[in-house]
């Protein structure tokens, strides 16, 4: 039940539709009780049951006698209109009960509509808030996490809460109001009878709550295995070429299947527990219906209850069927809280993550960088094993850093530091002696270009492509054009369909390794950041364009600080230091020459690319 006063937090934007929804649903429960009360004037003319039907209109004394006061004042008013004529009469009341139930029903959808914007407003908003939590939590987040997990949640899930927990705003004002206003009429005619029938519903209800017991844990299955299904979808689009190249479609066929096979067993599991609630709540409804023919109709036959006679039992009978309907509503509704309670989980987990990485109060938004990048003894790990160990480099403002060092050394680890995409586990990291920890992540990444080793472009143009994010947004198509050349890329845009406006397909598909790696490289020129880094950014590259692009990116890093991390050492001679990494730790540290003259681990990377 928590959960679901969680999702009802977010249905406060909508509290105008609210409000129209229970208005609504205030006259649809009163118009739904008077639609069989009205049945008792048809049933007395139909029996031509003799009627002291008043000559004057009857006065108002209270809200205690409001029965006798409705009661009279329709007999009146139908006698006012048929002069006793029983034809008209039945007219009359026939046209009563139409204009009940037509009130009831107009009030009916009215409640409906308001209901329409607050559940697909909530169910919109929750969706956004999942989604922004997603692309605000760190990347540690994500490397414990199945991608199709987080679809499912993002998805399946959120719908789920749509046919289950807001399909039940519907029933919480509506129907407990229909059983209020229902029972108040029962208990007018009958008191007697009407706590004979309460002395029910508390076993009815106790059978109902046992068979609902279940359903989340039933439903928490079924979810966590459309999230394993979909991992294996999403994998599986990821590396179709890899699949097929090594024959491995009957293996991921299988494991899919598996997957499949273990949700059809849980749904089934779970759907037929819910089939369950609906035979069972009518079934018992029977028997109290029953219960009240017997011992009802005993009172009507002795005479001993003074409102109830022949047409009022009618009338009391369809009352206790209106009491029934609304009471296995609420009842499905409890079932739909119970299976939306596994989604709602799921899905607050994400929403409740707490963002190690998020801006302290009070961060600072720094606009410039005045002097120098630092690393102060910093020390780092992602899980156990530390992958950086006391690691301390200055970069002065304008010059170019290389770090070398073979795979598994911590390279790529300093990107990820120097970003805040992780944050150092001993040690800092200061901007012009500022801690980068202290200023906003907005401002420091403003400060950031980033080519990493695998070009990460979108599925859609060139242009927009180059044009992400706030720096590039107002780029002008000259701009864009600069930057393409710049990085050895217009040569093969301008020959494109569309030129700049080429769609590239999913993931940039559409082109070749070496043309994505030039793109994400122009798309960091026009950025024009203070400080680069690039992640082995011309790995992809074939030699000829290599020769190119690393010209371009020297000439672009001129007076521009640069951090580049290298696995082709030919590509960072004219560094004004290198840094070469061994297990988290600088062994060497200097200019190419330098190391070279040194002969040591440098050296031997030199000579071993050299040998390849």
């Amino acid at each position: 039940m928590n959960h679901f006063v969680n999702i009802l937090r977010y249905a406060k934007p909508y509290k105008r539709y609210a409000i129209g929804h229970i208005i609504c649903n205030i006259f649809f429960a009163l118009f739904g009780t008077l639609s069989f009360v009205a049945l008792k004037p048809m049933l007395d003319v139909i029996f031509s049951k003799e009627q002291n039907v008043p000559t004057v209109k009857p006065e108002w004394s209270g809200l205690m006698d409001i029965g006798d006061f409705v009661k009279k004042y329709l007999a009146f008013m139908m006698d006012h209109y048929t002069n006793g004529d029983n034809s008209k009469a039945l007219v009359f009341v026939v046209c009563l009960i139409l204009t009940v139930f037509l009130l009831k029903n107009i009030s009916g959808y009215f409640a409906n509509y308001f209901l329409v914007f607050l559940r697909n407003g909530v169910i919109r908003d929750l969706r956004n808030k999942v989604y922004r939590k997603t692309v605000e939590l760190p990347l540690s987040f994500f490397s414990e996490k199945k991608k199709g997990d987080i679809l499912a949640r993002v998805t399946a899930d959120v719908l789920d809460l749509q046919y289950s927990f807001l399909s039940v705003l519907e029933l919480i004002v509506r129907e407990p109001l229909t059983i209020i206003f229902t029972i108040a009429v029962m208990l007018y005619i009958s008191p007697q009878l009407t706590l004979f029938v309460f002395i029910f519903i508390p076993i009815m209800g106790f059978v109902i709550s046992k068979i609902g017991k279940s359903l989340k844990r039933k439903s928490d299955r079924v979810q966590k295995e459309q999230g394993t299904f979909l991992s294996t979808l999403e994998e599986t689009l990821t590396g179709l070429r890899i699949i097929k190249g090594f024959n491995a479609e009957e293996e991921f066929n299988e494991k899919f299947q598996e997957s499949t096979s273990r949700f059809y067993h849980f749904s089934n599991k779970l759907l037929n527990r819910q089939n369950l609630a609906s035979p069972t709540s009518e079934f018992l409804g029977i028997c109290i219906i029953a219960v009240i023919l017997w011992y009802g109709g005993n009172l009507v036959l002795s005479g001993t209850s003074t409102n109830l006679d022949d047409s009022m039992f009618i009338v009391y009978m369809g009352l206790s069927y209106n009491v029934l309907t609304p009471a296995k509503a609420i009842s499905r509704g409890l079932y739909n809280i119970k299976k939306g309670g596994a989604a709602a989980e799921r899905i607050q987990e994400i929403i409740d993550t707490e963002n190690p990485l998020k801006d302290k109060e009070g961060a600072i938004n720094k606009t410039s960088f005045d002097s120098e990048l630092k690393f102060d003894n910093i020390s780092f790990k992602y899980e156990d094993e530390y992958v950086l160990n006391n690691f301390s480099l200055t970069i002065p403002k304008g010059k170019m850093v290389a770090v070398v060092g073979q795979s598994g050394s911590g390279k790529s680890t300093i990107a990820n530091l120097i970003t805040r995409f992780y944050d150092v586990n001993k040690g800092n990291i200061l901007i012009d002696g500022t801690d980068i920890r202290d200023l906003t992540t907005e401002s420091l990444r403003n400060k950031l270009g980033i080519v990493t080793q695998d070009a990460i472009l979108f599925n859609d143009s060139i242009k927009n492509n180059l044009k992400l994010g706030n720096d590039n947004a107002n780029a002008t198509d000259d701009d864009i054009i600069e930057a393409l050349k710049i990085a050895n890329a217009w040569e093969f845009v301008k020959d494109l369909p569309k030129g700049i406006n080429t769609n590239i397909g999913d993931a940039g598909n559409k082109l070749s390794g070496g043309q994505k790696q030039r793109l994400s490289i122009a798309r960091a020129v026009l950025k024009n950041p203070p400080i680069m880094i690039l992640d082995e950014a011309t790995s992809a590259l074939d030699t000829e364009s290599e020769r190119v692009v690393q010209a371009a990116i020297e000439n672009m890093m001129k007076n521009r600080t640069s951090i580049v991390i290298a696995h082709r050492l030919s590509t960072i001679q004219n560094a004004d230091e290198i840094v070469v990494l061994n297990k988290g730790e600088i062994v060497e540290q200097g200019k190419h020459k330098e190391l070279i003259s040194k002969k040591g681990v440098y050296y031997k990377l030199v000579e071993m690319q050299s040998f390849g």
